[in-house]
């Protein structure tokens, strides 16, 4: 009978230790020769994970046997069952096992000693189900230590991701160098704390900071210059202040030094966000849709132009940049963009100071819900903090009368400032939500009242346009037509007001709906 020789390693594991790929051929190959087994002169040898339902170079095995086994029965041979697979549900596993069993096909594990055919006892049969079993278990075993590792390691403040800019990863031991350490780097940490406090006196873009800390000799790991990309990373990164963020379980303190304050993160996020919520400078030509508007079909931006007529006078159109070299450059005059705009704004206009007043009322009582939570959680937040505060003290009382050493003291009084921290961050989160839901809802509704009359009286395109980056969300354009949805809380206020159900709900004796 011809066989087929498969070793296969995960790209996981280590690939020595006696079960590397040359190690498996050879003894595959040794079984064949004792069992009178002629080997095809094709060979499958490859670094593949057996626990992933993506198995490209294993498809390619299916297919091979499959084929010739159109042919003549042939022994498909693997050095154990976890070479196979480490999953018992793999549909491969059940299309060779019924390969097997049709006696199409034997499967051969060398080092197992066991042989899947169409002779096979019930114990055999069982036999292999439970070694696909344990298979699967010791793969489910890794990943469950593993996954309780990191978790320990979240808990003790411990970062096994990349290192940043301006620290630096130690070996605690020169003999276990897995055991490592996060130490400020003496020759970029500084220049991080400054790039900091360059941005954070608002006096600087990204660009110019990345220009100022550059001539200062900041530089990445490998000498290379930092791209502006990389500064806004690094200027949004809370990692510098002590929080590191897991893209899976979300922020959590660490236990590293600090490069910088909280104040000092929180003041460059205020001017990063201040620059993006602030209009294009105005050039010599500024128009009420310049950058507000995207294409439909490629993405691109919608630009405006200006054209004059025989007759002098000046009109506006806008057509797509086309970037991409996609779209067909159709131009669009503003006044027919505008036309979907004052529509919305006419009916924001149409509601009356009767309905207003009951659109009031209603989204008081959306929000009463979630006013109480913040407050609860709120005010739970500040007795765990009044606690720990007093915990703090205390220890710090029993360090001064040497009641307990300084290791001690430093051990404990760290704990209590990750929790501290811990805190004032949930603080900040809750208050800014509750300040969010503290928004007084008949300031928005009088305004969407009187958006038509604000529109209209801004003299400056550029107020304008700043007035409608605050109503409309996502505006795009799709041939002549202009598309977008209105920003929160305004859509909410134009569908309740459009919709009479809202009003049966709140109390039929109030009023009579036809």
């Amino acid at each position: 009978m011809k066989a087929i020789n498969v070793s296969r390693v995960s790209t996981e594991e280590q690939k020595d230790a006696g079960n590397s790929l040359p190690a498996q051929i050879e003894r595959i190959s040794e079984y064949c020769k004792r069992n009178d087994l002629e080997e095809v002169p094709t060979t499958f040898s490859f670094d593949e994970s057996a626990y992933k339902s993506k198995r490209d170079e294993f498809d390619k095995l299916l297919e091979f046997v499959q084929k010739l086994a159109k042919k003549e029965k042939v022994a498909v041979c693997f050095d154990k069952v976890d070479r196979l697979s480490r999953s018992v549900f793999d549909k491969r596993v059940g299309t060779l096992y019924e390969m097997a069993l049709a006696d199409e096909i034997e499967l051969h594990f060398v080092s197992d000693g066991q042989v899947i055919n169409n002779q096979m006892s019930a114990v055999e049969k069982f036999q292999f189900g439970m070694s696909l079993g344990l298979a699967k278990y010791y793969s489910d075993a890794i990943g469950d230590n593993v996954k309780r590792a990191f978790e320990q390691k979240r808990r003790n403040g411990e970062w096994t991701g990349t290192v940043r800019l301006g620290y630096l990863n130690i070996a605690l031991d020169e003999h276990k160098r897995l055991r490592k350490d996060i130490i400020i780097d003496p020759d970029r940490g500084h220049l991080i704390q400054k790039l900091f406090e360059l941005y954070a006196t608002g006096n600087h873009s990204l660009e110019t900071a990345r220009q100022e800390i550059t001539k200062l000799g900041l530089r990445s790991l490998k000498g290379g210059v930092i791209s502006r990309s990389n500064i806004d990373y690094i200027i949004k990164d809370s990692f510098y202040y002590g929080v590191a963020v897991s893209k899976k379980y979300g922020p959590y303190p660490h236990r590293y030094p600090k490069l910088i304050t909280k104040e000092l993160f929180d003041r460059c996020q205020e001017i990063c966000a201040g620059r993006k919520r602030k209009p294009n400078k105005a050039l010599s030509k500024d128009f009420i849709f310049k950058g507000l508007l995207k294409c439909e079909n490629c993405g691109c931006t919608i630009s405006g132009e200006t054209k004059v007529k025989p007759s002098g006078k000046t009109y506006t159109y806008y057509s797509c940049s086309n970037a991409k070299k996609i779209c067909k450059r159709i131009y669009v005059p503003e006044k027919d963009l505008l036309k979907p705009v004052y529509d919305v704004l006419e009916r924001f206009e149409s509601i009356t100071e009767e309905v207003q007043n009951d659109l009031v009322d209603e989204l008081r009582k959306n929000t009463e819900a979630e006013v109480v939570f913040h407050k609860a959680q709120i005010n739970r937040i500040r007795a765990d903090y009044d606690k720990l505060k007093a915990k703090s003290d205390r220890l710090l009382d029993a360090f001064l009368d040497q009641s307990i050493t300084k290791d001690i003291y430093d051990k404990k009084h760290q704990e209590y400032q990750d929790q501290i921290q811990t805190l004032e961050i949930e603080m900040a989160e809750h208050n800014k939500a509750d300040s969010n839901y503290q928004t007084t809802v008949a300031t928005v509704i009088s305004v969407a009242r009187r958006a038509k009359t604000i529109f209209e009286n801004s003299s400056e395109a550029s107020s304008k346009r700043a007035f409608l980056n605050y109503l409309l969300q996502n505006p795009t354009v799709q041939g002549k037509k202009l598309g977008f949805t209105l920003a929160s809380p305004f859509n909410l206020v134009l569908e309740l007001s459009d919709s009479p159900n809202w009003l049966r709900r709140q109390d039929s004796n109030l009023r009579q709906i036809d």
